[in-house]
């Protein structure tokens, strides 16, 4: 399942679910908020799938952005799939596909190394 990104950083570009932690919130407490607003599912953590780091550089190629990224593997519990809050699309994909999208960065090594490890 993969939302595409309906604001800046990287507008109209697919990626996993995921955002922000807010203060004094858990990850996993995080995740399932963000998995919830972004796709309208309804998810328990089941283990970290990956860890991933993303640097993205500004016009003048110093560093804008510093992503830690820590991708898990879930169980939908519940829910109707949509685009959510900050979504512009959500969709399932299948793994042959992917070269065919417009994904962010790192997005198809996290789902190949997963699916390699698994």
């Amino acid at each position: 399942m993969l939302v595409e990104r309906g604001h800046e950083p990287l507008q109209g570009w697919w990626s996993l679910p995921g955002g922000g932690v807010e203060t004094g919130e858990r990850l996993e407490s995080a995740i399932q908020r963000e998995v919830r607003e972004e796709t309208g599912l309804e998810v328990e953590v089941v283990k970290v799938a990956t860890i991933f780091e993303r640097l993205m550089p500004d016009a003048d190629g110093r560093c804008e952005y510093h992503y830690v990224l820590i991708d898990y593997e879930c169980r939908i519990t519940g829910g109707t799939l949509q685009a959510g809050d900050d979504s512009a699309a959500v969709a399932w994909f299948p793994i042959a596909e992917l070269a065919a999208i417009k994904l962010t960065e790192g997005t198809r090594e996290v789902i190949e190394r997963y699916r390699a490890g698994r």
